[in-house]
């Protein structure tokens, strides 16, 4: 099948497919994560239950991103996959809106988070597929800034929604609109590549399962700086518990603004940071974005407390976001073949997903006991080894710019 282009260059008909599904599903998404923290402290719980909630579901995350590349290494075509993983996050998602226990919120926050890791692996291999390697920053900055577009305007959405009356039930449920949109967009407009016959297919999966080391060496130091990158979720009950409290009037609205201003500004910054890092070494763009992640938990750490500590700090976390997210993606692209990629993509997601799952969990558990300070310290500590380590690695083995 030959790829479509609907511009000029490298924005295929495939990379918009995946660009509108990525909004969308984000969209729904958001728009239940937004009122996450006040729909569990309608039901008497705080910080350390967020905590292990979204520390649980980081780790369903992570399983399923392994499962998710490990799928798409045995199976020629990953478009269908990558469709039902969009499915189950919408259905999973949207059915939060009809139970009332913190177990049955969890069990379904999990299984909507197992099909975003389940999908996650599966969608990056088809963007891959659709650029050149001189434009995979490019093509993940733009996949990462429609992420965080979504983002902006699933809580937005939410907030109005809020104002105009209509309860969090109602909220939740709606989710699956734009969830199911995005199921559409895949499915119609993104293809699987034809690939070489089955029998020489077979072997060349079976010989791409021996990853090379250079991608080893970047996944130790992508995975000690996720012991430091908890979950932006915190931000809306830091910004909360500043403004009164999260039962006070307001509170949830700031925190959702505070939440929305960071998508804001991660949306502005991917595709310049892509951009960079097709002209520049990627470990050096992803360094930088790691060393401002490292110096916006030490503004956490010392002024958590303080509205200016806590908008640097929404600033900060929007900006290195992005550049974490684009630029570990393409550098990984970079480092692997094309019968690699699905498999380590899937592992790559997995090693951040166990770094933001344990950083979430001890940072829930230190904010309820009043450690706050701690709790980020800790975080920027982590994060530093994970760029030191990226740091050195890349000036050993340096990738060429293109």
């Amino acid at each position: 099948m030959t790829t479509r282009r609907l511009l000029p260059g490298w924005v295929t008909q495939g990379v918009v497919g995946i660009v509108i599904a990525t909004f969308l599903s984000h969209v729904g998404h958001e728009m239940v994560t937004s009122v996450l923290p006040l729909y569990l402290t309608s039901i008497g719980l705080g910080p350390a239950a967020l905590g292990l909630m979204e520390g649980g579901a980081d780790f369903i995350f992570s399983l399923s991103k392994l499962a998710g590349g490990f799928a798409g290494h045995h199976v020629r075509h990953k478009k269908s996959l990558a469709a039902a993983g969009y499915s189950v996050t919408a259905i999973g998602t949207a059915a939060i809106a009809f139970v009332s226990s913190a177990v049955a919120v969890g069990v379904l926050r999990g299984a909507a988070w197992f099909g975003r890791g389940f999908r996650s692996p599966l969608r990056d291999f088809l963007l891959a597929d659709e650029v050149a390697p001189t434009h995979f920053g490019r093509a993940y900055g733009v996949e990462r800034t429609a992420d965080m577009l979504g983002a902006v305007a699933g809580p937005l959405l939410a907030l109005t929604l809020l104002w105009s009356g209509v309860s969090l039930r109602t909220l939740i449920a709606i989710s699956i609109v734009p969830a199911l949109l995005a199921v559409a967009s895949v499915s119609v407009f993104t293809h699987d590549k034809p690939t070489p016959n089955a029998v020489a297919d077979a072997a060349t999966r079976t010989a791409s399962h021996r990853l090379p080391r250079s991608f080893w060496l970047f996944l130790v130091g992508v995975l000690l700086f996720g012991l430091g990158d908890f979950s932006r979720t915190f931000l809306i009950f830091l910004v909360a518990e500043k403004m009164g409290g999260r039962a006070a009037p307001g509170a949830l609205s700031a925190g959702v603004v505070a939440y929305t201003v960071h998508n804001i500004v991660s949306a502005v910054a991917a595709f310049p940071a892509g951009r960079l890092g097709d002209r520049l070494p990627k470990w050096k763009v992803l360094g930088a974005g790691y060393a401002l992640g490292v110096a916006t938990n030490v503004v956490l750490a010392g002024a958590s407390t303080s509205l200016a500590g806590l908008a640097a700090a929404v600033v900060g976390s929007g900006i290195y976001i992005a550049i974490e997210e684009t630029m570990e993606k393409s550098a990984a692209a970079e480092l692997l073949s094309r019968e690699q990629r699905s498999f380590a993509f899937g592992i790559l997601a997995c090693a951040n997903a166990i770094g933001d799952m344990a950083s979430s969990l001890y940072v829930g558990a230190l904010l309820a006991t009043g450690h706050g300070r701690a709790a980020f310290a800790l975080a920027a500590l982590l994060g530093s080894i994970g760029l030191g380590w990226v740091v050195i690695v890349g000036r050993r083995s340096p990738v060429p710019a293109h």
